[in-house]
């Protein structure tokens, strides 16, 4: 079992920055994959980025890349999400996820999520 914490979400106006916290206890944070989804009212989760265990290998979506960054401290068990150049169509919940499966796009992947952390830009 792994536990996951969302942090740092709040308020941000467009074109701004604003970097996500996950911080995870129970069983090894390294052996993990660690992703990011999102959702926004009345849409479905949707994939963001994801991060290998060893944080050698990076997948985002087409919607973030370019704008968004995926680390992690495997000393911190930390996950972080670095998220620039902020648009209203980012706003939504923000979720942390973790695997044993290699980097996968798709929810039903990831065993363990967090409770979310909420992200809005304003235009």
């Amino acid at each position: 079992q792994v536990q996951l914490v969302e942090s740092g979400g709040g308020l941000v106006q467009a074109g701004g920055s604003l970097r996500v916290s996950c911080a995870a206890s129970g069983r090894t944070f390294g052996w993990y994959t660690m992703a990011w989804f999102r959702q926004a009212p009345g849409k479905e989760r949707e994939f963001v980025a994801a991060v290998a265990w060893s944080g050698g290998s990076t997948y985002y979506a087409d919607s973030v890349k370019g704008r968004f960054t995926i680390s992690r401290d495997n000393a911190k068990n930390t996950v972080y999400l670095q998220m620039n150049s902020l648009k209203p169509e980012d706003t939504a919940v923000y979720y942390c996820a973790a695997t044993e499966l290699p980097i996968a796009t798709t929810a039903n992947k990831y065993g363990y999520w967090g409770q979310g952390t909420q992200v809005t830009v304003s235009s």
